[in-house]
This record gives C-alpha cells, structure tokens and sequence, in this order.
C-alpha cells in the first residue's frame, strides 16, 4: 500500500496545480488579451463604442463614438476602491492636460452605486464626465476584472495605451505626451 501512496499523493498535486492553471486562464478575460495587444503595439478598435451610457447626475447619454476625433482616456474606478483615491491627484493632471490639447477624461463605474460614484467625484474634487456602467457591461470587452484601469483612446477611435493597475504620474505623462504628439 506504501508503494502507491507517494504517486498518489504526487498525481494529486499535479491535478490541483493543474486546476489551478486552468481557472487563472478562465480568468484572464478579454481585457487581458486587448491590453497584451495593446503592450505588443496593436491597436484594436475601442470596444463598445457606439453603447449609449448615462452620464451620472445628468439625463445625459454618451457614447465614445460621440468623442471620436478627440484623445480620450478611459478611467475604470469605484468610489470604494482606495487605489482609485490615490491616482486622483493624477487623473486631475491629466484632464487639465487633455483639455488645453483637445483631449477628455471620462470616467466608467465599476461594480458601483450611483450615489457612491457621485460622492467619490465630489470628495476629490473630480469634474469630469462619468459614465455609469450598471451591469460592468461596457467594460467586459475591456476585460476590466478590478479597479483601477484605464484606456487612452486614439482620435481614430483606437486603444493606444492601456495600464490594467494603479496609474503613475511618469506612465501617464508619457503615455499622453505621446498620444497628443508632445514628446519631442
């Protein structure tokens, strides 16, 4: 009995770390595939772009085709994500620099409330526009699977950069003086 009690127990943990391999590649969604794309130097259309989303604290909708012919930068966020909280001071950087060149900042819910959406824009200070995303249906071909991510958007409509974790003020200023053709 002693003589299959080791490859069994070796067959056992082979199974499981093979289980375990197969749900991290369940896991890895579309979003990890458009952001490889995007690393590897594609750049795919930006999905979703004629889905019609409110504009929170308004009766307003918009979509990205709307925004079409302008760099946008797609902030992913939650009001109850604190590393959300922490690119605020970047993101508000950010918009001052897409605006002066053209540009917009638009935020997407995640996985949030209205009414926490709308506090988290006030308690930084945030003034940008923000689509709210119910049923994190506009952001599933993103394969947005937390929080923060962010997507800038080409003016033809094109992802051209994508940071699937916390944003940093040396990624994002060089990320979009690239984009808007700043970087000598």
């Amino acid at each position: 009995m002693r003589r299959y009690l080791l490859p069994g127990v070796v067959s056992a943990v082979a199974v499981a770390l093979l289980a375990v391999l197969a749900f991290g590649v369940a896991q890895s969604g579309p979003g990890n595939a458009l952001a490889a794309r995007v690393s590897s130097g594609q750049t795919p259309p930006a999905p979703n772009d004629r889905m019609r989303l409110q504009v929170l604290g308004t009766n307003r909708y918009l979509t990205l085709r709307q925004l079409r012919g302008k760099v946008v930068m797609l902030n992913v966020f939650a009001g109850w994500c604190t590393a959300c909280a922490a690119e605020t001071p970047i993101l508000r950087h950010a918009q001052q620099v897409l605006a002066a060149h053209g540009g917009e900042l638009v935020g997407v819910t995640y996985q949030d409330s209205n009414t926490d959406a709308a506090s988290y824009m006030r308690r930084y200070r945030l003034t940008y526009p923000v689509l709210l995303d119910p049923g994190d249906n506009f952001v599933a071909p993103y394969g947005v699977n937390g929080v923060p991510e962010t997507f800038i958007i080409g003016r033809n409509g094109e992802v051209v950069a994508a940071r699937t974790y916390q944003l940093s003020s040396q990624w994002t200023n060089q990320t979009l003086d690239r984009v808007l053709g700043l970087s000598a």
